[in-house]
């Protein structure tokens, strides 16, 4: 009969490794936050284990901008006082986030969900484009705001959305002065990306 030998019991090795498969999570991390659990009162612990399932079973995403949400259309969407004629795109829902927390737009989104990116076999046809394309077409739509991330695959994708939409006689302009190169959108700080926004330039 083999005997487990490992000094960490399975189901705690199994949850360590769970945490660590999570993005910014690395096995140090992992272990702090699952021998945080295991103190933890029962409750809290089945409150999260509640929320995790939750999230995947209640959210959604928007049939019109594409972020996610528990009802469709999304708030935003459904707002009558945001202006319908500003489109900002965005690369990931979490993006929206940092754009809200600003105050400073009050436009519509459509988020990509991706970036083109050939290197990791990331194609036009991967990302929302041809729903966004299709949400372009009656002409209610004045300005899209390119607030893809300022890196490689960011510009790729910028750039060729600004051929695509460019001949529709559509205003397109990019997040400008303040977001240096490399940086990624959820990470910018509000007076940054506030800058941005302000300092937006016609592609």
């Amino acid at each position: 009969m083999n005997q487990d030998l490992s000094p960490i019991a399975g189901a705690v090795n199994r949850l360590i490794q769970e945490f660590n498969r999570l993005p910014g999570i690395g096995p140090k991390s992992a272990q702090r936050i699952s021998y945080y659990l295991l103190r933890a009162p029962e409750e809290q612990t089945k409150l999260l284990a509640d929320a995790i399932v939750s999230v995947k079973e209640k959210i959604k995403l928007c049939s019109i901008c594409f972020n996610v949400t528990e009802t469709d259309p999304c708030s935003i969407c459904q707002n009558d006082q945001r202006d319908r004629s500003n489109i900002c795109i965005v690369e990931q829902p979490q993006d929206i986030l940092a754009v809200e927390h600003t105050k400073i737009y009050n436009g519509l989104y459509h988020v990509l969900h991706g970036a083109i990116s050939p290197t990791e076999g990331v194609g036009t046809s991967d990302i929302k484009i041809s729903e966004l394309m299709n949400r372009l077409q009656d002409g209610s739509v004045k300005e899209v705001i390119l607030a893809t991330n300022t890196n490689l695959e960011g510009e790729q994708t910028a750039m060729y959305l600004n051929k695509l939409i460019a001949p529709l006689g559509i205003n397109v302009t990019r997040l400008a002065r303040g977001l240096p190169f490399g940086t990624e959108l959820e990470y910018a700080d509000d007076v940054t990306l506030t800058r941005a926004f302000e300092g937006r330039q016609r592609f």
